[in-house]
């Protein structure tokens, strides 16, 4: 088996040619907007000084997380999908997986820094100044990143110690965990389990600081007399974004690779990878005020310089 194993040097990617150029057409029009869009979010809060808080802060790292997973996906899955050679190298299916998981995997804590930033905003006004100081942001990203790169480096480390003696197939559009264990000739139990387990803990434990932190906001909003709505409103916006990140992610990950159905998950994984981070800029500008004046005060700004 090892020396099988050794024949292995490429993976190829499995696609629907039928659909080649509705798909080429579509993931490139989808990766144009998701980088002129997080570029565009973190242009924006680098340039206005209003924007330099604790909740500006962690969407500067959120839309840069976006650029960096999509970049490692989509740019290739063009290629792809422009080339009748599918293949990929062992080192660049490696590289793809790391990076890929490394920065969604950041990208689930920041989503929840950001979801403990309204509580404390909203349920300690007097004191977020004090408490979101720039020096416990600057440690909880760091955390962040910390946290994503190290469940990255224990998945890819695990999958691409396995064996692949019987096929280099994936029936995916890039490398990730679920269908690189389907080919492994390797046992994949313990893969299996480091998945559930990583992931799982992962998510929950992002998703556990959210929930707490909005049943705070919650109770803290309803004892309000005045302003519930304005209170809603700071809210809306992340609770969007992490309804469909976390909807998506859950659905993708924590389930036993029994019930994975490669040709329907490969699509759904699309959604997380490419449209997701499309959708975020969309979410945090159209539904918030802040964004919607920088911009307008800088388009003005322009057109009176001209």
């Amino acid at each position: 088996m090892e020396k099988n194993s050794t024949a292995i040097t490429e993976f190829i990617l499995l696609d629907d040619p039928e659909l080649q150029i509705i798909l080429f057409v579509m993931f490139l029009t989808i990766y144009l907007v998701t980088v002129v869009g997080n570029l565009g979010m973190i242009l924006l809060i680098s340039l206005d000084s209003q924007l330099h808080n604790p909740m500006y802060f962690f969407l500067w790292h959120l839309s840069f997380c976006d650029i960096c997973y999509s970049s490692a996906i989509a740019p290739r899955m063009m290629s792809d999908l422009l080339s009748k050679s599918r293949t990929i190298s062992f080192p660049g299916c490696t590289a793809q997986l790391y990076f890929f998981a490394a920065f969604v995997d950041a990208e689930c804590y920041i989503l929840a820094l950001m979801g403990y930033d309204r509580y404390v905003a909203i349920c300690n006004p007097l004191l977020y100044s004090s408490i979101m100081s720039k020096t416990l942001c600057i440690r909880l990203l760091l955390g962040s990143y910390i946290v994503g790169t190290t469940n990255a480096i224990i998945h890819t480390a695990a999958t691409f110690s396995l064996y692949y003696c019987n096929s280099n197939l994936i029936n995916h559009f890039f490398c990730d965990v679920p269908p690189l264990l389907e080919i492994s000739c390797s046992d994949t139990y313990i893969n299996e389990i480091l998945l559930f387990a990583f992931a799982g803990f992962l998510g929950l434990s992002s998703l556990w600081i959210i929930l707490v932190s909005y049943i705070f906001i919650l109770a803290a909003v309803l004892r309000m007399e005045s302003g519930r709505l304005k209170a809603f409103s700071t809210c809306g916006s992340h609770f969007t974004g992490v309804t469909v990140f976390y909807g998506t992610a859950l659905f993708m990950y924590l389930r036993p690779t029994s019930a994975y159905a490669l040709d329907q998950d490969k699509w759904a994984s699309v959604f997380y990878t490419v449209v997701i981070p499309m959708l975020n800029p969309l979410i945090y500008s159209l539904r918030n005020k802040d964004v919607k004046k920088t911009v307008k005060k800088l388009i003005n700004k322009k057109l009176n310089s001209v």
